[in-house]
């Protein structure tokens, strides 16, 4: 019989077969050297650092003692001396009850970079995902490619992004960045539904600062280049963490909200009745009077739903629109809302990216969608224009026509131009849309309609009368253009709403719309405008 560094003694001069209890005692050896499995020095580097094993992480993410590992005594084939594990630990267990596949990178073990047998490893676990349907949670720490792999490392990096594809929209897949990530370590996570990254631990950038220098010549520190506070203004993280436990936490928070699979429903959670709460009553205080004020939309936000745990997601992206889940009479709710603090709640080339990609995955997982709408339009500019807000303004259009799922709008103030269209608007797919008697719905507001209408004739007065004329025109417009009763008699509003009311309005749509079936339309898929 062959020995192993493990048992030198299980040589070939051992005295005939193994004993079962040989067989055990060699058994517990080998787990014992898999269970950290790096070099000394790598570990030392790592204790050193204060940073937790891979085992330690998923630990801290799952419920106590429900971890099942998988290919713990995996490495690289006809190596002896290869370490177990090959850089990544695998397995099943619950959070909260609800299994999920989990893999966590092993920065000791070969810098945490993928080998086959690491690839193998983490497709098994995707895959079984897809089988069983639960979703994929990957704690990422990689400095990218085996260089000493050659190929075969580009080749696993690609196949686990094409065993991920098929579970896009099927099961949520989740990714949690916890260090230097580097090349196929973050084209993988990119095509995850979520990313999730630690402030001043977390980097990820395609091509890494020495790199660059040496290709462009340009200097750049590895935070400034890609640290999570930058590449969340990016767009590429949904939250910035402040620490691995409050990482794992919002990990936690967020399948609250999800469903296992496409097929299911998201957990549903105790709600308070249609009892009137005192919060209700202080909604008609928060718009203000003056239509160009600004004010925080989450003032609105956290007195209209359950509870005020309002789950946001990329709050350092497109600013101007708030993308967040939420809760309504205890089930799981999509809510996409203009931000009038930022850019007066303009839509942006970004704003429109940011509620485009959100309202997908709310569709993907049959989260009904509320829009709260309070926006003078699309964002005019030169540059936006540069940037692509045609189409990247169509997408958000588009996304919604296109979803299934239940979509309710409320328009507390403004609802002007294409941006009353987009957000939620019935004629765009909307199921029900409510209205405050403070919004204002038109093609623009009267101070821009004032000027297209009315410039050259008010230019040709006097200038003491001009002020007179151009108030007597913008009250006009206001009662017989903006007003939301006009919307309403035409049928766009299906109802007008007291603030203190819409709490249980939204609760009572829902349940009407519960039920709401869309037959599939026989198509391989939509094109979407990018």
């Amino acid at each position: 019989m062959t020995g192993t560094p493990e048992n030198p003694q299980f040589g070939g001069d051992h005295p005939g077969p193994l004993t079962t209890a040989e067989k055990l005692a060699d058994l517990h050896r080998r787990l014992a050297a898999a269970e950290d499995p790096g070099s000394e020095r790598a570990k030392a580097k790592r204790d050193a650092a204060g940073i937790s094993t891979p085992r330690q992480r998923i630990d801290q993410l799952v419920d106590p003692g429900s971890f099942r590992e998988i290919g713990a005594l995996g490495r690289t084939p006809g190596d002896p001396d290869a370490p177990y594990g090959d850089g990544v630990v695998a397995g099943y267990a619950t959070i909260d009850g609800r299994t999920v596949a989990v893999y966590s990178h092993d920065k000791s073990v070969y810098g945490g970079s993928v080998g086959a047998t690491f690839g193998k490893k983490v497709v098994e676990v995707v895959n079984m995902a897809g089988k069983v349907g639960c979703p994929v949670i990957g704690i990422n720490d990689s400095g990218g490619a085996r260089i000493q792999d050659a190929v075969t490392s580009l080749a696993w990096y690609a196949e686990i992004a094409r065993r991920q594809l098929p579970l896009s929209g099927l099961t949520p897949q989740i990714s949690v960045l916890l260090g230097n990530c580097a090349g196929g370590a973050v084209y993988a996570p990119a095509t995850t539904d979520f990313i999730i990254a630690v402030e001043e631990q977390t980097t990820m950038f395609v091509t890494g600062p020495a790199v660059i220098e040496s290709v462009t010549g340009e200097k750049v520190s590895m935070q400034d280049l890609g640290g999570a506070r930058v590449q969340a203004q990016n767009g590429n993280i949904q939250h910035v963490a402040s620490s691995e436990e409050d990482a794992f936490r919002y990990v936690r928070d967020l399948l609250d909200h999800l469903p296992s699979t496409a097929f299911e429903d998201t957990p549903e959670f105790y709600a308070p009745d249609d009892a009137p709460q005192p919060r209700d009553g202080e909604l008609a205080a928060i718009v203000p009077d003056d239509p160009n004020a600004g004010y925080d939309i989450m003032d609105v936000l956290t007195r209209i739903f359950d509870d005020e745990n309002i789950l946001e997601l990329q709050e350092e992206y497109g600013q101007n629109i708030i993308t967040a889940f939420a809760r309504v009479d205890g089930h799981s709710v999509g809510v996409v809302a203009n931000q009038p603090m930022m850019l007066a709640g303009c839509l942006d080339a970004e704003a429109a990216d940011k509620a485009a990609r959100f309202i997908r995955i709310c569709d993907a997982y049959g989260i009904p969608i509320i829009y709260v709408v309070d926006t003078p339009g699309y964002l005019p500019g030169v540059e936006q224009e540069k940037l692509g807000l045609i189409h990247r303004g169509a997408k958000l259009g588009f996304v919604l026509a296109e979803s299934t799922v239940p979509k309710i709008s409320l328009v507390v103030r403004k609802g002007f131009g294409g941006g009353w269209a987009v957000m939620g608007s019935k004629s765009l797919g909307a199921d029900l849309s409510f209205a405050w008697p403070t919004a204002q719905i038109a093609v623009m507001g009267a101070e821009a309609a004032v000027v297209m209408m009315k410039g050259r004739e008010l230019a040709a007065m006097p200038p003491e009368k001009r002020p007179a004329a151009k108030k007597m025109f913008m009250d006009f417009y206001n009662a017989n253009m903006t007003s939301p009763y006009v919307a309403a008699e035409r049928g766009y509003i299906d109802a007008m709403i007291q603030p203190q009311d819409t709490r249980v309005t939204l609760r009572r749509a829902l349940r009407q719309l519960r039920s709401k079936d869309v037959p599939e339309v026989r198509k391989k898929h939509t094109i979407l405008p990018m």
